[in-house]
């Protein structure tokens, strides 16, 4: 082909070449991209944030006082029904004579206010014990026992301890001479309890109006309590917020100042390095080594806490002090690795001072370990916070934490289980989400994982 065949002329420029697949992003901005992509991490990072409202803004829009009592609704539960009959005030008990033959039974409708029984005598029996259960008695379980009834008192009895609208077993056991109980002459009879409350009760909780006209029979609605009430009649939704702020402010107060201390402490270690470093990661060694329990009680009697106070100081100081060397150990090994790039060598040649060069190149590049760090300490202060209040160490009641009122809970499990499920449950998941979250973040910070696309 001679050169005149040839075609010199210039070539289209191909836009298609030079488009740039991906834009250019940032460190950071690649890391939220990242973050975006995983559900599990999202998902954890709208239930931290929900909490934190829950904390923060719930008790603005739940304005009811954690410490306040009802005492017409004691353990209820959530979703309870909440409404009341209105009765007459108590009247002490005219007992009429009771019919032969009919048994053990009621002598007037079961209330909150009291529950009469009645029964039959028995001949060989100078003596009857009165027993109350939640559940179906057994030959040898029959409940708490209520009383001893002389026969010479009357075949009748009067209940009024701590009565709840809710199914009662009552058992009539006769006595016999030498005072053994006959379990095979013993009579049980079902009791449901409906909840009532005094016309000049309910104008005082401020149930009803001054004005209105209400009479006996009429229904009365209760005070709201979302998620139910304990056993000192106090909401339980407006204890978990308040809990929720002690519980949270261990949890985030504590880790935050013990990483800040373990990245000082790590970055000073791992920079200057030598004897100066052994010297300084010996010392963080001993302090692992310390148990954190004996320190916390060191602490509550050092700073004067007595028993049934709050040790909310005592538990942050011991954190602190005891917590930093795993965030030490940490940021020295980064900083170890970066202080030998070239970019902190060429600073170095400059004449960068030491400070300069800790705050402005290897703690920035460490930020991305710390953040981590702190998203997993945070779950373990929580969790520790719990554990010590409920043993008695932490928060002391009356002041609300999710691990005092587990503590509480724990003594009526079996009747109330809502005043153990509930705190358990905020502390189980706020624990879960954080780890999860500190996953998250550890799989989108790790420049090591970095796809190329």
């Amino acid at each position: 082909m001679s050169a005149a065949e040839l075609d010199f002329s210039p070539a289209e420029r191909s836009t298609e070449a030079a488009r740039i697949v991906r834009p250019s992003l940032s460190y950071w901005q690649d890391a939220w991209r990242r973050l975006r992509q995983n559900p599990r991490t999202m998902t954890s990072l709208v239930i931290v944030i929900g909490l934190l409202a829950f904390t923060l803004a719930g008790p603005w829009i739940w304005r009811v006082d954690p410490a306040n009592q009802d005492l017409d609704q004691l353990s209820i539960p959530p979703g309870a029904p909440r409404s009341a009959f209105i009765v007459e005030p108590y009247r002490a008990w005219t007992r009429s004579a009771p019919v032969p033959g009919a048994g053990l039974r009621l002598a007037e409708e079961a209330s909150t206010q009291r529950v009469r029984l009645v029964w039959d005598t028995r001949e060989d029996s100078p003596a009857f014990e009165v027993f109350r259960d939640n559940y179906p008695p057994t030959a040898t379980a029959l409940g708490i026992p209520l009383g001893e009834v002389l026969l010479s008192d009357g075949l009748a009895f009067e209940d009024r301890l701590a009565l709840e609208p809710t199914t009662y077993y009552y058992s009539i056991v006769p006595v016999d001479a030498d005072n053994h109980l006959l379990m095979n002459a013993r009579e049980t009879i079902k009791v449901d309890v409906k909840r009532v409350i005094t016309l000049e009760g309910a104008r005082q909780r401020g149930l009803i109006a001054e004005d209105a006209r209400m009479q006996v029979g009429d229904q009365v609605r209760l005070a709201l309590h979302p998620l139910g009430t304990d056993y000192l009649g106090r909401d339980m939704l407006a204890r978990l917020m308040h809990g929720a702020r002690v519980s949270l402010f261990i949890g985030i107060v504590a880790p935050l100042l013990y990483v800040l201390l373990g990245v000082a402490y790590g970055s000073i270690a791992g920079f200057v390095g030598g004897a100066t470093d052994q010297l300084l990661m010996r010392f963080a060694d001993f302090v692992v080594a310390l148990p954190f329990l004996l320190f916390m009680i060191l602490f509550k009697v050092l700073f004067g806490i007595g028993p049934g106070e709050s040790g909310i100081v005592p538990m942050l100081v011991a954190l602190v002090i005891l917590g930093w060397p795993a965030t030490a150990r940490l940021v020295r090994g980064q900083i170890l690795q970066i202080r030998e790039e070239s970019y902190v060598s060429a600073a170095r040649l400059m004449g960068s001072p030491t400070g300069y060069l800790i705050a402005r190149h290897m703690i920035p590049n460490t930020l991305g370990v710390i953040l981590v760090t702190l998203t997993f300490a945070i779950p373990s202060a929580i969790f520790t916070e719990a554990f010590l209040s409920f043993i008695g160490m932490g928060v002391a009641p009356p002041t609300p934490s999710w691990g005092s009122m587990s503590n509480e809970g724990i003594k009526t499990m079996l009747v109330s289980p809502h005043e153990l499920i509930l705190p358990a449950i905020f502390i189980s998941v706020t624990v879960l989400a954080f780890n999860l979250l500190g996953d998250g973040l550890r799989d989108a910070l790790d420049a090591r994982m970095r796809s190329v696309e």
